[in-house]
């Protein structure tokens, strides 16, 4: 069976093309980050502009490297939240067009979801229950997932999600955007930091904020009399200690509470270095396996669009042309 997966949420247009359960033959990005990095952050009208402009390109783009015509695709899954709402509808409609075009069957994909599915991509094989953990620029969730279609968030963020606090925290430093590598380059440069930041624990619950930390590294870095590299790398490193800290607290933590050994990680900030450490770590001495996606998967990208609704499908899942874009999960 052939599945095309479509993902449009915010500023990568992607095409996959899936085999069976999890064979990727094809995972095609086009990125509209260049034109975002001048502004210091995603301009939703650039972002559904430039998928209107190289969607079509993507797809194709996509079908020829997998030596496919449209016409040998079987189902057609695209991502109809959470997002932007722009960016969705130019990935929904357009894969809604496919399908009423060749009379082949549509499902909208939850692309929250399908980061959690990711790293079981390149494992090959998928094993219930874990729990996912999605952190990424716009998300930052915790779920207790038993199937494909049994997916319980028993943590989100109240505020700022992780990835976009690095990115306010790169450009309250006058890093580049995005910052979360910039914040990490850095950080990972010293091994210790006189700087004592606080982020918020919530604690008895899996939630989180980082609006908290991202407002300590304002009046930190306001204070400052000397405002040089070695100021801000102190200052990153401090910062990122304490989010990856609450971030593998929780996720180890939950873990424990619902007695699972398997720990699926997800989004653009798993792709983080001291996240990963620090996770594998954590999970080595609870017991607890830990999995990440390769780098490209990290990111947004139609190859977990396309797994996730396979699996969906398989499961008798099927979704209506009337099936709208939304901005939230």
């Amino acid at each position: 069976m052939l599945t095309l997966g479509i993902e449009t949420s915010c500023d990568e247009t992607a095409c996959a093309v899936i085999k069976n359960s999890n064979t990727v033959l094809a995972s095609c990005v086009s990125s509209s980050i260049h034109m975002h990095r001048k502004f210091g952050g995603i301009v939703p009208e650039i972002a559904s502009r430039f998928h209107l402009e190289y969607i079509t390109l993507v797809v194709e783009d996509a079908l020829k490297k997998a030596d496919l015509n449209l016409s040998d695709i079987d189902l057609i899954a695209a991502t109809y939240a959470p997002g932007l709402v722009g960016s969705l509808l130019v990935g929904l409609s357009f894969a809604k067009a496919i399908s009423l075009a060749i009379n082949k069957p549509f499902l909208g994909v939850n692309h929250i979801h399908a980061h959690m599915f990711a790293p079981f991509i390149q494992e090959k094989k998928f094993q219930f229950p874990f729990i996912g953990l999605t952190v990424s620029g716009g998300h930052t969730s915790l779920a207790l997932v038993k199937d494909f279609d049994n997916i319980k968030i028993i943590g989100n963020t109240r505020d700022d999600a992780a990835g976009e606090a690095y990115d306010k925290v790169a450009k309250l430093l006058e890093l580049p955007y995005p910052g979360g590598p910039q914040i990490d380059k850095l950080a990972s440069s010293i091994s210790l930091s006189p700087f004592q930041l606080k982020c918020a624990k919530l604690e008895n619950s899996f939630d989180f904020s980082f609006s908290g930390i991202k407002t300590d590294v304002l009046y930190t870095w306001n204070k400052l009399k000397i405002k040089n590299k070695k100021a801000k790398t102190q200052i990153a490193h401090a910062f990122q200690k304490q989010v990856v800290e609450i971030l593998v607290t929780k996720s180890i933590a939950a873990c424990k509470k619902h007695n699972i050994n398997c720990l699926s990680v997800g989004g653009g900030v798993a792709c983080n270095s001291f996240l990963r450490k620090q996770l594998q770590a954590a999970g080595k001495q609870a017991n607890i396996q830990v999995l990440f996606p390769n780098i490209h998967l990290c990111l947004d990208n139609a190859a977990m669009i396309g797994v996730l609704g396979y699996h969906l499908f398989k499961k008798g899942k099927r979704s209506k042309y009337s099936l709208s874009a939304s901005a939230s999960t």
